[in-house]
């Protein structure tokens, strides 16, 4: 019962950030080659998703926890989580506006980028802390679902 509560928890908070994104994007107008096209995106964001989960969360926080309970024997995992959830967190917005857009866009627009992925990060974060890797996929399968491919397919038609 715990796991579809899960996933129900992270299905829903995905929705409310893929529509702050939505609203966001149709204010904002981020370059049209943000999102894969359709039906190229149904394979694409589901595997790069996977990819994302273990390279950005799995591993970093795993790795992170074994090097940091190893040297420092006195530090509990209640007293270390915490802060290594806050740096994993940080890993893919800062990668993410490094990498930047084709085309420039404003640096406050940049800014909301990276603190709107930082804070998706965050909740995939706890989710998985909380419940499990599905319900944290889950998560970001909700987000890709709405943001890049169903309104990747609307914005190209409504926005360009």
């Amino acid at each position: 019962m715990q796991n579809l509560q899960g996933l129900a928890v992270a299905c829903g908070l995905a929705a409310l950030f893929g529509l702050v994104m939505i609203l966001f994007d149709s204010k904002i107008v981020f370059p049209a080659d943000v999102n894969r096209p359709f039906p190229d995106s149904l394979l694409f964001y589901p595997s790069i998703g996977f990819v994302v989960e273990i390279l950005f969360h799995v591993l970093p926080l795993t790795v992170l926890l074994i090097i940091l309970t190893t040297l420092f024997k006195d530090l509990t995992y209640e007293g270390i989580i915490w802060p290594c959830i806050l740096f994993v967190a940080l890993l893919e917005p800062v990668f993410q506006t490094a990498l930047g857009f084709s085309r420039p866009v404003s640096p406050w627009a940049t800014g909301f980028v990276a603190l709107h992925i930082f804070l998706l990060n965050l909740c995939q974060l706890l989710i998985f802390k909380r419940y499990d890797f599905v319900s944290m996929y889950a998560f970001r399968l909700m987000y890709y679902l709405l943001w890049h491919i169903i309104w990747g397919v609307i914005r190209l038609k409504l926005l360009f």
